[in-house]
């Protein structure tokens, strides 16, 4: 079983509260030591670790299937609801996916804020002064249901076509690599900004024929148009199969709110699949979700697998 090997927080529920920590490079000599200091404290559970190619690139080193987040492109979404006029600016002109490389990702896990703003501060000493923390964003756990799952703001289940059990382990661990390599994890993570008003002005039937699904009860539309989020990521349609391990969350900061979506996978492939079919590339529609959110940032890590307790960086060198 892989499930030893991975850092538990990969694998376990949402927290009540999360906290993304974005480093960036500074001073390349120092970065090993770094990681050693982060290999005893980040413990996989309250502190998922996770690296970016510029620190592997620093090192010298390569782990096989990391590579850079592509930037992506494509036409304006059009609406979900056939005639219907867009509903937001975010819909006027191309859409833009970004790529913003990061040298390390801490996602933080608890059940008070007040911790991780601790656990923080002690993340952002043991990695200095090889690493710069440069950006912090909050995130929550939004009307968990039975399911145990949490909800976008937007009001709709997230996550509800994740694989369970063994086939989460399957989807989200790499395996057959060997030691060093075995239980770890690729991670896409993207920030998403929500226009609300562009959200509030259409119909519920228009929302949910955007996501594909009734926000009401979570199930899917028995006729979804071909641009709803649904039928642009639906995990089996694509060949190979593309299925992820979805861990976001949503977040808040001022007058601004979205999403902070995460997914783990045992390579990047099925991601940037589901990612390229969003933005029109296969096909020429555009994934509808784009009428109110757009992406502001999109980064790809490798998070190492657990040994003996602590970070495993023997792929490393260390």
């Amino acid at each position: 079983m892989l499930k030893p090997l991975a850092q538990p927080g990969i694998l376990g529920p949402l927290p009540r509260v999360g906290r993304y920590l974005f480093f960036s490079m500074v001073q390349p000599a120092g970065l090993r030591e770094g990681l050693k200091r982060l290999a005893a404290l980040a413990d996989g559970d309250r502190a998922v670790a996770a690296l970016g190619p510029q620190c592997l690139a620093a090192l010298g080193v390569s782990v096989p299937g990391l590579r850079m987040f592509p930037h992506l492109s494509g036409p304006a979404a059009a609406p979900a609801t056939p005639g219907a006029a867009a509903a937001s600016t975010a819909a006027v002109g191309r859409i833009d996916v970004p790529a913003t490389p990061t040298a390390l990702l801490c996602w933080l896990r608890g059940e008070d804020t007040g911790d991780l703003v601790h656990l923080t501060r002690q993340l952002e000493k043991a990695v200095a002064p090889a690493l710069r923390l440069d950006r912090v964003i909050d995130g929550f756990r939004h009307h968990q249901g039975k399911s145990g799952r949490g909800r976008d703001l937007t009001g709709y289940e997230d996550g509800t076509e994740n694989p369970k059990a063994d086939k989460a382990q399957t989807a989200a661990l790499v395996q057959g690599q060997g030691a060093g390599l075995d239980g770890a994890s690729f991670l896409a993570v993207q920030q998403w900004v929500h226009d609300f008003d562009a959200f509030e002005a259409m119909s519920a039937s228009a929302q949910d024929r955007m996501v594909g699904r009734r926000q009401r009860d979570n199930e899917e539309l028995k006729r979804p148009p071909k641009s709803a989020h649904t039928q642009r990521t639906e995990q089996e349609s694509f060949n190979p199969q593309a299925f992820v391990l979805r861990r976001s969350m949503p977040w808040a900061a001022g007058h601004k709110s979205g999403l902070m979506f995460a997914a783990f996978g045992k390579s990047l492939d099925a991601f940037e699949a589901q990612l390229r079919r969003m933005v029109g590339e296969e096909d020429g529609i555009v994934d509808a979700l784009f009428q109110m959110s757009k992406p502001v940032s999109g980064a790809y890590f490798w998070c190492p697998p657990m040994y003996r307790g602590r970070l495993d960086l023997r792929a490393l060198g260390s």
